[in-house]
């Protein structure tokens, strides 16, 4: 039988034909391990950086960044011989659930208060448990920097109390987005090289000339607001170059020893409101400056450490350390307010770091109190 002309080229058109969508592709190809450019050639998922939780914005160790919450998506993995997504396996999500008799006993929540409501903050009921272990580990253990270098103890102990005031309020200028030991150091310039006549090292114990057998007459330090009057910008920004953003702290801290002088009558205000009007200084610094150098608890200092500790617990979920102290001061007793800086920063700076977080030393670790715990983590030494 004869086929016509028509027939074999309808026939050859066929053969030419790309594949249809729907044929077989290797399992190799279906896999997210390798992605198929435009150009044809084959980028593995290895050469993507994928970030990991500890590189999340959240974590920030050396500044005082508010930074977001919001963390890096993970890409969903498909099962090798099989062109479908994998079935979500119940066993492997599930909590497991404990008897009471064998797990931490479950505090009942306080009473939400009405400014709790209104931000729609609850507490925890574990708040409690977790707060007393993470203080007793702290005092047994107050080896952080902010133990010895914080802001509320880098004032001149000889200086009289109207300037170790003003000097804790320098102090606390300077440590934004600067570690405690480099504010430490830069204030130990400042208490004996910012005046006229700057002290010896022989002249910090006594004075020069005094008897042998006279007891110690300490020396004041330079750092007093008549001296940051009269010092020029230019030798302020060389005594405090080692800070962040040292040029904009010179600034401020000039601009803030006019204001004093002319409306203070040479001292610190003594409202945080007032504070939060010298520039430079924001909510944070004016509830420390005003624990550290008046004794009023009027809010709680939320710095980074604070703010990301607290939403790694699950307290609250907030963006940034303004609406972190808000929730806090919320809900958590006045009593607290001053000392919970300093025991969530020492946390943060030796056992919760916001990089490589050490979830093995902490007390909370294997007692289902920490959200944020890292499971296999290197386990605390007996005793500490």
């Amino acid at each position: 039988m004869r086929t016509s002309r028509v027939f074999k080229e309808a026939k050859g058109t066929r053969l030419m034909k790309p594949p249809p969508t729907g044929r077989h592709v290797p399992n190799s190809l279906c896999s997210p391990a390798a992605e198929v450019t435009n150009s044809g050639s084959t980028t593995l998922a290895a050469d993507i950086p994928v970030m990991s939780d500890d590189s999340s914005p959240l974590s920030s160790i050396s500044t005082d960044i508010e930074d977001a919450l919001e963390l890096p998506l993970k890409k969903q993995k498909y099962r090798a011989g099989t062109n479908d997504p994998p079935e979500t396996s119940l066993a492997k999500y599930s909590y497991t659930t404990k008897s009471s008799s064998s797990g931490p006993r479950r505090h009942p929540a306080r009473r939400i208060t009405a400014r709790a409501r209104s931000l729609g903050v609850e507490p925890t009921s574990e708040w409690e448990t977790v707060y007393a272990i993470v203080k007793d580990m702290r005092e047994k253990n107050p080896t952080a920097p902010v133990d010895t270098m914080g802001c509320a103890e880098l004032y001149w102990r000889a200086s009289s109390p109207r300037d170790q005031r003003f000097q804790t309020l320098i102090a606390l200028m300077l440590s934004s987005q600067t570690k405690d030991t480099v504010t430490a150091e830069a204030m130990q310039r400042l208490h004996t090289l910012l005046g006229e006549h700057t002290l010896r090292s022989t002249d910090l114990g006594g004075q020069t000339g005094q008897d042998a057998g006279a007891p110690a007459t300490p020396v004041d330090s330079t750092l007093n607001l008549q001296h940051i009057l009269i010092v020029s910008p230019q030798r302020l920004n060389e005594l405090i170059r080692t800070v962040g953003f040292h040029n904009n702290k010179t600034k401020y801290i000039k601009e803030a020893a006019i204001i004093l002088r002319d409306q203070y009558s040479s001292d610190i205000p003594s409202t945080a409101k007032e504070l939060m009007k010298l520039p430079g200084v924001g909510p944070k610094m004016a509830y420390l400056c005003m624990s550290a150098a008046w004794g009023k608890h009027e809010g709680i200092g939320v710095d980074v450490h604070v703010h990301r500790i607290t939403n790694l617990w699950e307290w609250h979920k907030t963006k940034n350390p303004e609406e972190t102290r808000k929730a806090l001061e919320s809900w958590l007793p006045k009593d607290k307010w001053h000392e919970i800086n300093k025991l969530l920063v020492g946390l943060g700076q030796t056992v919760c770091l916001s990089i490589g977080r050490k979830c093995g030393e902490c007390a909370l670790s294997g007692k289902n109190l920490c959200k944020g715990e890292v499971k296999g983590s290197r386990k605390r030494k007996p005793g500490t």
